[in-house]
């Protein structure tokens, strides 16, 4: 899709005088699309195929919620679906990615994914509808292996050449016996986090939040830290966040946990 021409009317009569390109910003399962044009605010739009695994669903109702909350993110715009696709266009936030903002030290980046963890944690985890606790996320797992929708090739180094059987063997028989629970981000990678001006401006690829173990975001952001800049950043990303000791052995179920998403 690389024009307007198989947008739902609503849509397409929305974004008239905008012109769409194909875009990397965030981890999104959709296909995203930067959209400006003169004198318009930019937009973004994401695409995806409907069926039982979409997501778009999720980041509207969680955008929204998060916007309830005063914390900075996209403003959910229209959502659409024909039955065979759908469609969420979204506010574009100021400023750049954490991944991409080479305007600021990696340091200054680590420092500022740190304090938006914080931040997101420290809501009530009572006033969250999103429950994304073991009890729910196993299952979602399961029924991800068996549709046939886990990318056995995408597993990361330690895990390629195994099968997702295996793996969900694994997160069963770890399974922790307790959670440390927050409201987390469920994908807190750098791509989707973004700053403006040396300051944070916005959570984006939202779909994923919920409560769940703290360590699920601290996974994920040690993670993406290590593959971006290296580990040495990892302890004053750690230091910056006030966990200076995570649990090495939740760090890893938790990215065991994402290979099924």
């Amino acid at each position: 899709m690389t024009s307007f021409e198989r947008l739902p009317g609503p849509l397409a009569a929305r974004l008239a005088g905008y012109r769409m390109q194909r875009d990397a910003l965030g981890r999104s399962a959709a296909s995203v699309f930067r959209l400006a044009g003169e004198g318009l605010p930019a937009l973004y739009l994401k695409v995806e195929a409907a069926g039982p695994f979409g997501e778009l669903a999720d980041e509207a109702a969680r955008l929204d919620w998060l916007k309830a909350c005063r914390l900075p993110c996209p403003e959910v715009i229209a959502r659409e679906s024909d039955g065979e696709r759908n469609w969420l266009l979204v506010s574009a936030l100021p400023g750049t990615d954490l991944a991409s903002a080479s305007a600021l030290t990696p340091l200054a980046r680590v420092e500022l994914l740190a304090g938006a963890l914080l931040d997101l944690h420290r809501l009530p985890i009572a006033s969250c509808p999103f429950d994304h606790r073991l009890e729910k996320r196993l299952p979602v797992a399961k029924a991800h292996m068996e549709a046939g929708t886990v990318d056995e090739e995408d597993f990361d180094a330690a895990r390629l050449g195994k099968r997702a059987a295996e793996l969900f063997a694994a997160l069963e028989s770890m399974r922790p016996t307790d959670e440390d629970l927050v409201v987390t981000h469920g994908d807190a990678c750098l791509p989707n986090f973004v700053a403006s001006g040396g300051q944070f401006s916005g959570y984006i690829d939202c779909s994923r939040l919920g409560v769940a173990d703290r360590h699920q975001d601290i996974a994920l952001a040690c993670r993406s830290i290590a593959y971006n800049f290296g580990e040495a950043l990892l302890q004053p990303f750690l230091d910056r966040y006030g966990l200076p000791a995570p649990d090495p052995a939740r760090l890893g179920y938790y990215q065991l946990l994402d290979e099924f998403f």
